[in-house]
């Protein structure tokens, strides 16, 4: 580069770069409310659906027809599986909360595994909007989930 020149930065490499960038304190408790947010709803979602799949006082739960029985049971058996879903992402939503707190969330645990510099370990905020308890960046999730293929 010659002495007067300036290196031109692409927009799209400028904003993963901006979205990369360390958290502020205001976007910490916006992301805590996003959290808490979330973690409310899915706890109301848990219970409700235990005391749908689990009520013994239902009266449907004893049906007179072979197929009424294997109906009853797949709706109970997908009811459990959603439960199972929904406390593993209470479990994940919690260890994120705890992120916030320690003052590491938003930053990608693979990324800081691999020895990157914590101003490169950022997830990008579009993704922790999408997902905010996501522990990773795209790259390194799917870095995990090839491992598990």
């Amino acid at each position: 580069m010659s002495e007067g020149s300036k290196r031109v930065v692409s927009p799209s490499v400028q904003q993963e770069s901006d979205s990369r960038r360390m958290l502020n304190k205001k976007e910490l408790a916006q992301y805590r409310s996003l959290l808490t947010e979330v973690q409310s709803r899915l706890r109301g979602d848990v219970q409700h659906l235990s005391n749908e799949a689990l009520d013994p006082g239902n009266e449907s739960k004893s049906p007179t027809h072979m197929a009424e029985l294997g109906t009853e049971t797949f709706e109970q058996d997908f009811v459990l599986g959603v439960m199972e879903r929904d406390q593993e992402v209470l479990g994940e939503i919690s260890q994120a909360l705890k992120r916030v707190d320690s003052g590491t969330y938003g930053q990608c645990e693979g990324c800081v595994t691999e020895g990157k510099a914590p101003s490169r370990c950022g997830i990008p905020k579009l993704r922790l909007k999408a997902i905010p308890w996501a522990r990773n960046c795209v790259e390194c999730a799917r870095k995990v989930e090839r491992a598990y293929a």
